[in-house]
């Protein structure tokens, strides 16, 4: 499994559920840094990651 930057991080339980981190991570792109949002069941939130592991 690779490691993966995490730039922020969303709880599952949020009102609007993954939105706010799919906009978080859309902000980013439109900033140039390749981010897309995934879901960590171990501590119950979306993640925002920088999209190809740990290459920067």
């Amino acid at each position: 499994m690779t490691a993966r930057e995490v730039l922020d991080h969303f709880p599952a339980g949020h009102p609007r559920g993954q939105r706010p981190a799919e906009e978080k991570a859309a902000e980013l792109r439109s900033q140039g840094q390749p981010a897309t949002v995934v879901m960590d069941l171990q501590s119950d939130r979306f993640l925002v990651v920088r999209e190809g592991g740990g290459d920067r």
